[in-house]
C-alpha cells in the first residue's frame, strides 16, 4: 500500500460507500476484460527491494526519513519501519544484456544510498530480516511516520481487537520458540523482501500466475534468506511466517471459523485475473475505507481508463504471495503479476539471478500445451511454499513426473533448462542467461543459501564462545562485507 490517506477516521457510512465504490470499480474491470481495452506493447518487467538501516553497533537505525532527504531520489522512498528504505528499478524490457544493466544500477544505486546513509552513522543492509531487531523495536513509535502507516496500524488493530500474537516454532535438533504479544504492527517491517513484477496482457495472466504459484516453493528453497528473529533460530525463511502473523486481523474465534487471512498463498488455480479481484472484494471487508471521486463506470462510457482507486487500495491491504495489479500508466491501463515470495538480498547478483531464474522458468510453464498445474493440486503448491520456507534447501519437494524430489535435484535435472529456454524465449542474450543461471546452477551444486550460510556462521561463532547476540552481530559483519563485494552468497567464506 504506497498511497498517502489523508482520513483518519471513518464512519460507518463511509465503509458502506466504499464497499460500494469498489464493487463499482469491479464491474468496471470486468468490462475492460470483455473489450480488451489494455497495453498490448512488449511486457516489461520490475523490481522493488526493501531496505534495513543499520547504526555503527548493527542495530536498527531508525533514520530512513533523514536518508530520504539526503538522497532527494525518487527510487528510494520509505517503507513501514523507521529503519526501512526501499529502492524502485525503473520497468525494463528483458531483451539483451538488460539483466546485466539491471544488476549494475542496483549495485550503484545502494553505494550511493550507502553512502548518504553513512554520513548519517547508518549502513544499507540487504536482507529478508535483520537478525539485531530486538522486542524493544515493535512498538508504533518504529513506524515511518507517513500517514498512511499511522492509519494502517490503527485500522488493524482495531479489526484485531487485541495485540498480534506471534507463535513461531523454529526446526532442527532443540528446535527455538518464539511467543510474543505486540500492539503494532511494527514486526511487518522486520519483513524485507524483493518484489518482482511482470506486465502481461489480460488473457495471458492467469497462466503466469497459476505458473508463478507452482514456482513459490523454488523460490524459497533457492533464496531462503531470513533465519532468525530476536535472537531466535526459527525457519528458513521466516519472513513467511512472520509475515502472515504479523498482519493477522482475525481474532482466534474467526481463525476457527475458516475465515481467510490477508496475507495469503491462496486457494484455487485462477482462469482470468478478475477471479483474484472477485475473491478480494467477497472475502476481504476494507481496511482503509477511502473513497475518490471518480466513477469508473462513467469513465469507461467516456472512453477513459479508469484508475479503479478502491479497488486496487483495497488490493494493497491483501498481501498475495503472488498479487495481481492493475495500474495505468501514460493514459493506458495494464496488469501485471507481482511476485513478492523472495526475501532481499543477499547481493544484488543473488538478487537478479533469483529473477532471471523466476522470468525464464514462468514463461516456459505459462506457455506449456499441458500446464504444470493441470497436473499438481493446488495443495501440493501451497505445502511446497511452506515446507520450502520452513527447511530451505532441505526440504523434500513435490513436482508432477518427479513426485518428491529435494529442491537442488530439481532445479539441476528440469528446472534450469526451462530457465535457460525461457529467457532465449524472452530475447535474453545468451551470455547474460548463462551469467545469472550459472550463480543458480552454483548455488544448487554447494547447497548454500543465505539462510544457510547464516546459521552455519552463527553456529560457528557460537562454538568459539559468542552468545547469540555477539554471533549475530559477528555474522552481519561479515555479511556487509560480503554483501559490499557482490560476490555471489555461494562463493562467501
Amino acid at each position: 500500500m504506497g498511497r498517502d490517506v489523508a482520513r483518519t477516521d471513518f464512519a460507518p457510512e463511509d465503509r458502506q460507500r466504499y464497499r460500494g465504490k469498489v464493487r463499482r470499480c469491479l464491474d468496471a474491470l470486468a468490462r475492460m476484460l470483455r473489450d480488451a481495452r489494455f497495453a498490448a506493447d512488449e511486457p516489461y518487467t520490475g523490481l522493488e527491494m526493501e531496505l534495513n538501516l543499520v547504526d555503527e553497533h548493527l542495530a536498527p537505525a531508525l533514520v530512513n526519513a533523514a536518508v530520504l532527504a539526503a538522497l532527494g531520489s525518487p527510487e528510494f522512498s520509505s517503507e513501514l519501519g523507521r529503519w526501512n528504505l526501499e529502492i524502485n528499478l525503473p520497468p525494463r524490457a528483458l531483451p539483451g544484456d538488460e539483466a546485466l544493466h539491471w544488476e549494475r544500477y542496483l549495485v550503484d544505486s545502494m553505494a550511493d544510498a550507502d553512502a548518504k546513509a553513512g554520513e548519517l552513522g547508518a549502513r544499507l543492509v540487504m536482507i529478508g530480516v535483520l537478525p539485531t531487531l530486538r522486542e524493544q523495536h515493535m512498538r508504533s513509535a518504529a513506524l515511518s511516520p507517513d500517514s498512511r502507516y499511522a492509519l494502517l496500524n490503527q485500522q488493524m488493530l482495531a479489526a484485531r481487537g487485541e495485540p498480534f500474537r506471534l507463535d513461531i516454532e523454529g526446526r532442527g535438533s532443540g528446535p527455538e520458540r518464539l511467543v510474543l504479544d505486540i500492539d503494532s504492527i511494527a514486526p511487518e517491517a522486520a519483513c524485507t523482501s524483493m518484489q518482482l513484477h511482470l506486465q502481461v496482457p489480460p488473457d495471458c495472466f492467469a497462466a503466469h500466475w497459476n505458473a508463478a504459484q507452482c514456482l513459490a516453493g523454488v523460490q524459497l528453497a533457492l533464496g531462503a534468506n531470513s533465519p532468525f528473529l530476536f535472537e531466535r533460530r526459527l525457519w528458513a525463511e521466516t519472513r513467511v511466517p512472520l509475515f502472515t502473523q504479523a498482519a493477522d486481523v482475525r481474532s482466534e474465534e474467526l481463525r476457527n471459523q475458516g475465515v481467510r487471512p490477508r496475507v495469503w498463498f491462496g486457494e484455487r488455480w485462477i482462469t482470468s485475473i478478475f477471479d483474484l479481484f472477485e475473491e478480494n472484494v467477497r472475502y476481504f471487508p476494507g481496511l482503509l475505507p477511502v473513497c475518490e471521486d471518480e466513477d469508473p463506470v462513467a469513465e469507461l462510457d467516456a472512453g477513459r481508463p479508469p484508475g479503479l482507486h478502491e479497488l486496487c487500495l483495497h488490493n494493497g491491504t491483501i498481501w498475495r504471495w503472488n498479487r495481481p495489479v492493475y495500474d495505468v500508466v501514460g493514459g493506458t491501463p495494464h496488469v501485471r503479476v507481482e511476485n513478492r515470495v523472495l526475501p532481499a538480498g543477499p547481493t544484488a547478483v543473488d538478487a537478479v539471478a533469483n529473477a532471471m531464474f523466476f522470468y525464464g522458468v514462468l514463461r516456459v510453464l505459462a506457455e506449456q500445451e499441458r500446464p504444470l498445474w493441470t497436473q499438481m493440486s493446488f495443495d501440493a503448491a501451497q505445502e511446497n511454499f511452506y515446507a520450502a520456507a520452513r527447511s530451505g534447501m532441505d526440504t523434500q519437494l513435490y513436482w508432477p513426473g518427479l513426485g518428491w524430489v529435494r529442491p537442488d535435484e530439481l532445479v539441476l535435472r528440469r528446472l534450469l533448462p526451462l530457465a535457460h529456454d525461457g529467457l532465449a524465449r524472452w530475447g535474453v542474450s545468451p551470455a547474460a542467461a548463462r551469467h545469472y543461471l550459472d550463480v543458480v546452477e552454483q548455488r544448487c551444486l554447494c547447497r548454500r543459501t543465505g539462510a544457510s550460510w547464516q546459521l552455519e556462521t552463527v553456529a560457528r561463532l557460537e562454538e568459539r564462545g559468542a552468545t547469540r547476540l555477539e554471533a549475530l552481530r559477528g555474522m552481519l559483519a561479515r555479511y556487509l562485507e560480503a554483501m559490499a563485494a557482490n560476490e555471489p552468497v555461494h562463493c562467501w567464506p
